[in-house]
C-alpha cells in the first residue's frame, strides 16, 4: 500500500470502524472496504502484537486472523523452550511464533497454504527485518515431501475441522491429522512441537500421541491460552508438566512429574491463609503436587484451595483468612445477607449466581468469599481479605 495509505491507517487507529464506513473514501483507487479493515485489524494488533503496529508498512489479512494468532507474550515464551538450527512451521499462519523462533534457529520454514496469507507474512517480515526465514504457500506435506530434508524441530498448531466442531475436541478431528502423519513426521525431523487449543484435555492429547517428553501449559494473565506437546522420537521416560502464567511484571511457573507415586497431599482444616492456583495449574491437574511442593495443606481432595499459617510465595491468588462460618442460613444472615463481596466456589453444591440471588450479595468490593467443603465433607464459608 502506498505511503499516505499506511498513514491513514495509523493515524485512524483505534477509531471507530462504524462512523469510517460512513465517510467517503479518500483514496477512490483503493477498496474503502479493505482500508477499513486494515485500520480494524491494527487496532486488534496494538495490545496484542505491539511488535507490529509499531513497525512501519505491515499489511494485516483481517481481524480474525488477528485474533487468533499467537500473541507476542506467549510466543517469545514459546521460542524459549527450544532452540536449533532448523525449524520448518507446518501451520505458519500470520508467523507470530516464527518471528521468534526466527531469534532461536539460524534457519526457518513457514509454511502456509494460502498464498495470500503466504504473501502478506512474506512481506511483513521483510519490513520486520526477519532475514533467515523461507516461505512456502504449499499444503505442508508436499512441502516436507518435496524438500526432503532433516529438520531439528517440526512446529505445528493444527486447526480443528468445521465438521468436529461440538465434539470432544480430538487431534484426528483437526487439520493437518498428526496423530495420522506422526510417523512420517518423525522421517523429517526427531523433535516436535504441537500446540492446541486449551479445551484439548491432556489425556486425550497423551491417548493419540507418543514419545511425549513435556506438555507445557501457557497461560496469559491468568487465562489459559495453549497448550504444547513436546514429543521427541523414541522417547521413553517420564512426562513432565510444566505451567507457566505470563504475568505482566514476572512469569509463575509450576512443574512436576506425570503420575508420581510419591506424593501425598496432607489435609488440614482452614488455618490463616488460603491460596487458590493459577489457572494453568488448574489446567494440569497437578492438584496434589501443589501440596507436595509447597508444603502446604490441602481442603479437601476435590476442593483445590490450600491453606498454611505462614504466608508463601504461590503461584496463584493468597487470601488471609478472617473469618471461617458453617454454610447456614443463621451464619449466613449474620456475615453476608446484604453485603458486598466477590465470591467464588470451590467443589460446592451451588453456583455463584445461584449464592448471589439467594443471599442478596452484591459483587465487587476488598472482601473475597470462598464457598467450599472441608477435609470434613462439611460445607463452609472462608470470608477472606486478598493479599496484594
Amino acid at each position: 500500500m502506498h505511503q499516505n495509505i499506511q498513514e491513514f491507517i495509523t493515524q485512524n487507529s483505534g477509531a471507530s470502524i462504524t462512523k469510517l464506513a460512513l465517510q467517503k473514501n479518500p483514496f477512490p483507487e483503493i477498496d474503502w472496504i479493505l482500508i477499513l479493515n486494515q485500520i480494524e485489524a491494527k487496532s486488534k494488533a496494538k495490545d496484542k502484537l505491539p511488535t507490529w503496529f509499531l513497525t512501519e508498512n505491515i499489511i494485516y489479512p483481517g481481524k480474525i486472523s488477528v485474533e487468533q494468532t499467537s500473541s507476542e507474550k506467549t510466543a517469545a515464551y514459546k521460542a524459549s523452550l527450544i532452540s536449533g538450527d532448523s525449524l520448518i512451521d507446518l501451520t505458519g499462519g500470520f508467523g507470530v511464533d516464527d518471528y521468534y523462533f526466527s531469534q532461536k534457529f539460524k534457519k526457518i520454514a513457514h509454511c502456509e497454504i494460502s498464498e495470500d496469507l503466504s504473501a502478506i507474512v512474506k512481506h511483513n517480515f521483510e519490513q520486520l527485518k526477519v532475514q533467515n526465514c523461507t516461505f512456502y504457500a504449499q499444503d505442508s506435506t508436499t512441502v516436507l515431501k518435496e524438500l526432503n530434508q532433516k529438520w531439528d524441530w517440526i512446529y505445528i498448531d493444527p486447526s480443528r475441522r468445521n465438521d468436529a466442531k461440538g465434539k470432544v475436541f480430538m487431534l484426528k478431528d483437526c487439520l493437518p491429522n498428526v496423530p495420522d502423519l506422526l510417523d512420517f513426521y518423525f522421517e523429517k525431523a526427531d523433535s516436535i512441537l504441537i500446540k492446541t487449543a486449551p479445551l484439548l484435555d491432556l489425556s486425550a492429547g497423551l491417548s493419540e500421541l507418543k514419545f511425549v517428553k513435556n506438555i507445557h501449559i501457557i497461560a496469559l494473565e491468568n487465562e489459559v491460552k495453549e497448550l504444547l506437546f513436546e514429543i521427541h522420537n523414541h522417547y521413553s521416560g517420564e512426562i513432565t508438566i510444566k505451567t507457566a502464567n505470563l504475568l505482566k511484571d514476572k512469569i509463575e511457573t509450576f512443574e512436576f512429574i506425570l503420575g508420581d507415586d510419591t506424593v501425598f497431599p496432607i489435609y488440614h482444616l482452614p488455618q490463616r491463609y488460603v491460596y487458590e492456583p493459577n489457572s494453568a495449574i488448574m489446567k494440569s491437574g497437578g492438584f496434589d503436587e501443589v501440596s507436595t511442593v509447597f508444603n502446604i495443606n490441602k481442603m479437601h481432595k476435590h476442593s483445590h484451595l490450600y491453606t498454611s499459617d505462614d504466608l508463601i510465595d504461590f503461584p496463584g491468588r493468597a487470601f488471609e483468612i478472617e473469618k471461617v462460618i458453617p454454610y447456614s442460613k443463621n451464619e449466613m444472615k449474620a456475615e453476608l445477607v446484604n453485603q458486598q463481596a466477590n465470591v467464588t466456589t470451590r467443589n460446592f453444591p451451588d453456583t455463584v449466581e445461584n449464592i448471589r440471588k439467594k443471599w442478596k450479595i452484591k459483587n465487587g468490593g476488598n472482601l473475597y468469599c470462598f464457598f467450599t467443603t472441608d477435609k470434613n465433607d462439611s460445607k463452609i464459608v472462608l470470608i477472606c481479605r486478598k493479599i496484594i
